[in-house]
């Protein structure tokens, strides 16, 4: 099992670099799921938030599939993980990762992020966009934090930019190396090779040998079936395989076609 799990991780890193890369960070990790965030251009806003504050992974709950725009280019150096469910995203992350899960809410209870009230290893649930967090998604989270504001003019903050300023404060207090500069920019690593198609985050391992599996019996069951009376050698040695079968062929090639042409 652990030999699984560290391989696992090796071809995570390996897809978005090296872990130096990838999160430049020594620190308690960061984690950041997207859930329910209805405006897909968001995403890539936040994955480019996510490299520059050394996040650990990206979780993506739902489709496997997002939007890269915004991210321009940064894609390339986040680590992915996708899950099916929110349910399932989480216990991953609190019981393999030892993560707290918190949302990201102006909420009773919530306390400013600034105070930075980290404990360790943490990942940031995000809510939609124009309602905020549900109250599924809340009942899943260890706690909240929330970003005070100062002006009259916003009930909130744009989910992408919320995003950005809670993990440039965590990466703060779990004091990770900053990175090096080079005239008015930081540097860019190179990019890594891709291993899928852009703006589609690959299943994990225990999913890809799940679904080989599903493919060998299936051709296993076609096999034996064929093997067996039903199979599509049986008809060859069929005893009423004379005219009479040549005439229910040939009345089944008239229905065939006749369905044909009234479906077209």
């Amino acid at each position: 099992m652990e030999t699984s799990q560290a391989s696992q991780d090796e071809e995570r890193v390996a897809e978005a670099g090296s872990a130096a890369e990838v999160a430049s960070t020594s620190g308690p990790a960061s984690y950041i799921i997207t859930h329910s965030v209805s405006k897909r251009h968001n995403i890539g806003t936040i994955v480019r938030s996510a490299t520059a504050f050394g996040v650990k992974e990206v979780c993506l709950v739902g489709s496997r599939q997002f939007n890269t725009f915004g991210s321009h280019g940064s894609d390339a150096h986040v680590a992915f993980r996708h899950f099916d469910t929110l349910a399932k995203c989480v216990q991953q992350l609190k019981e393999v990762e030892g993560c707290r899960v918190l949302g990201v809410e102006i909420c009773e209870g919530a306390q400013p992020v600034h105070e930075h009230p980290f404990t360790g290893p943490t990942a940031f649930l995000l809510g939609n966009e124009g309602q905020g967090m549900t109250d599924r998604q809340m009942a899943l989270c260890d706690g909240f934090v929330y970003i005070p504001q100062h002006g009259a003019g916003t009930a909130s903050l744009n989910v992408a930019v919320a995003a950005s300023i809670v993990l440039h404060h965590f990466a703060i207090w779990a004091a990770y190396p900053e990175r090096q500069r080079e005239g008015y920019k930081f540097v860019v690593a190179d990019k890594p090779q891709r291993t899928m198609a852009r703006g589609v985050v690959r299943e994990s391992d225990d999913v890809v040998r799940q679904q080989r599996q599903q493919r060998r019996q299936a051709a296993a069951a076609e096999g034996e079936e064929g093997v067996g009376g039903g199979g599509w050698a049986a008809g060859l040695f069929d005893e009423g395989d004379g005219e009479q079968g040549e005439g229910a062929r040939a009345a089944e090639g008239e229905v065939s076609s006749g369905e044909g042409d009234e479906a077209s």
